[in-house]
């Protein structure tokens, strides 16, 4: 899938839209049945028991009149879960979005062309912006060959949302802000926004119909930072966008009521194709280590970016890239495409510019300026400091791991994925004396605006095989059969999430049809197993293949007590960013990478003596 980003003139972008089958709806049952299965690994007999009763009560009372409701709702709409899930697992979210919910991650050209190198920050940001635009453009003119895995054509409708997108704090709830268009639609935003040192820059990508040349983009980049070196530093009005979300948008309401010309400011912003941030910082990486580059993308300056943008591109001083995007309205396989394009392009012409060196006349960039009033500054520095807190909380390592790679594990006929989520489930029962419950993203594009479904990946099998890892007694024959034995039931689980028959937006459908209708919250989603198994986004281990390219990406855990674990799969490597919570004592990033290398390495051997 990662591979199709080039060119398509045979099929647009978008024109399979209108024939992708509509979200479906499992049986109840069978829902039901796999969710008894998550919770086992945790529950102890009568814990077990209990929950079971619970279930049972549920099938003999309100389920099926939940689930007639929710099926009565998939056929009228295409997609039952699209704006609920929008609404529940982002626009209503209350927490700071840009350190908890945003994903980021470090830029992936330094394997090949780029390595850290000083005084070459505007160079090569003007040229990854113009590779950025050129993928602009292929969505625009609908030229991006539609992605697909196999024949199964995937939904598209996200790559709608990377350019030209924001979203807009709300007091109770956010909104997000598309003003994307294709060619066919009409005319669409075709400005960039640039943030350096607190001051924010604007100025239209195209001149005469025409994207600018790299050296067009490197004469008005050079001109914001002769601006921004002659001036002391700016506002920081970007700073805001860390805030919790209520307040954000409490002090975009005053900002507003302030000045008029704030709106436009905003309006701005919002519309602009992307943010480029031109950063000062230098987190030096080499292809072995990215940790100060995803620290950076995932926790840097407040002030040069807009944690509500789509898109930020992070361009640091030292010539190394980042991104930081909001996550409500698309997940990260968009962005990694993105990056894998202009990757795939970099690595093509080592990341030279070969056209024409001439500069068409046109306009230098505008400054953007708000009208700001002591409250305004007050906010600004307390979203400063609350972030600053946040971040230096934070604990994030990002490493390789090169005693092997893809090609080593598909030689013994396993996963290269399923190799690493077991990896990750052994290494922390190694490290905690328990199980993890955990988040795996399983994708549902093959239907209508289809985004996520949850993949459990600590299932009974896995827990039964950590068990025998653990058991020094255990031979390693029996390991073996229990380790296969996990391989198939957790890619049987898997195969079953993609295609729509997961369990847990299934439930999640069910209790928000009760909440919307008034009715008492049914026991299934207060019964303690149901918190303690990862129900109601609360699993430990928070991962995601980023998939097999040189992108990378990070998340901050989705619990305190938990973990952000994002890994790429390459041919002789496996690269993953892992984040944890200082303050939480039970936690340590460094060492939970450390130990699923060791469990990797232990899990070949174990495969490499056996008769797979």
């Amino acid at each position: 899938m990662s591979s199709q980003v080039s060119e398509c003139v045979s099929e647009r972008t978008f024109q399979h839209q209108d024939s992708l089958p509509p979200l479906p709806v499992p049986p109840l049952e069978g829902s039901l049945a796999k969710y008894l299965e998550a919770v086992r690994p945790f529950a102890s007999e009568e814990e077990y028991e209990a929950t079971a009763e619970i279930v049972r009560a549920f099938l003999e009372g309100v389920g099926p009149e939940l689930h007639q409701k929710l099926l009565h709702r998939a056929k009228t709409k295409r997609n039952w879960l699209e704006q609920w899930w929008l609404d529940s697992a982002y626009l209503e979210l209350r927490i700071p979005s840009q350190l908890l919910v945003n994903f980021s991650g470090p830029g992936p050209y330094l394997e090949h062309c780029w390595p850290p190198a000083e005084g070459t920050q505007l160079q090569r940001c003007s040229i990854s912006l113009w590779h950025q635009l050129q993928y602009w453009s292929l969505i625009r003119t609908e030229k991006l060959a539609p992605q697909k895995s196999g024949k199964q054509v995937f939904d598209m409708d996200q790559f709608r949302m990377l350019f030209c997108t924001c979203k807009v704090p709300g007091v109770q709830k956010d909104s997000i802000h598309n003003y994307f268009k294709t060619e066919r639609e009409g005319p669409s935003p075709s400005h960039v926004v640039v943030m350096c040192q607190g001051r924010i820059f604007t100025f239209d990508a195209l001149c005469d119909g025409q994207i600018l040349t790299p050296p067009e983009l490197y004469r008005q980049l050079q001109y914001v930072t002769e601006c921004c070196d002659a001036e002391p530093e700016g506002d920081g009005v970007g700073a805001l966008t860390t805030e919790e979300r209520t307040r954000w948008a409490k002090t975009r309401e005053h900002l507003i009521s302030i000045d008029p010309h704030n709106q436009s400011v905003l309006e701005a912003i919002q519309s602009s194709l992307l943010v480029v941030s031109l950063d000062d910082a230098k987190p030096y990486a080499t292809p072995e280590n990215y940790t100060n580059m995803t620290l950076e993308a995932l926790a840097g300056n407040p002030v040069n970016r807009w944690g509500d943008k789509s898109f930020n591109l992070l361009s640091f001083a030292d010539g190394t890239f980042g991104t930081n995007c909001d996550h409500s309205p698309y997940d990260g396989m968009v962005v990694v495409t993105l990056f894998h394009y202009v990757d795939e392009q970099l690595a093509a012409t080592d990341g030279k510019w070969e056209g024409s060196a001439s500069v068409r006349p046109m306009p230098f960039p505008d400054e953007l300026v708000f009208t700001l009033d002591q409250r305004v500054r007050r906010d600004i520095a307390s979203a400063k400091q609350q972030y600053l807190e946040m971040t230096q909380d934070l604990q994030v390592v990002s490493y390789a791991f090169t005693s092997f790679g893809k090609e080593a594990i598909k030689q013994r006929k396993l996963h290269p994925d399923t190799f690493v989520q077991l990896a990750l489930q052994l290494a922390y029962y190694r490290m905690h004396g328990r199980l993890g419950c955990c988040y795996a993203t399983a994708t549902t594009r093959r239907f209508y605006h289809g985004r996520t479904e949850t993949m459990r990946s600590c299932t009974q099998e896995a827990a039964a095989w950590c068990g025998t890892m653990l058991d020094p007694t255990c031979p390693a024959d029996a390991r073996r059969e229990a380790m296969l034995l996990a391989f198939r039931k957790h890619n049987k689980l898997m195969a079953e999430a993609q295609d729509a028959h997961g369990f847990d937006r299934h439930l999640f459908g069910l209790y928000l049809i009760a909440k919307e209708e008034g009715r008492p919250i049914p026991d299934l989603y207060t019964d303690p197993l149901y918190t303690k198994s990862g129900g109601g986004g609360n699993f430990v281990l928070s991962t995601s293949l980023v998939g097999y390219t040189r992108v990378l990406g990070a998340v901050s855990p989705m619990v305190h007590h938990g973990y952000g674990f994002f890994y790429r799969i390459r041919e002789d490597r496996i690269v993953a960013s892992c984040s944890a919570w200082r303050s939480c004592p039970e936690t340590d990033a460094e060492s939970l990478f450390a130990t699923v290398s060791s469990c990797l390495r232990e899990m070949l051997q174990l495969a490499t003596t056996s008769q797979l």
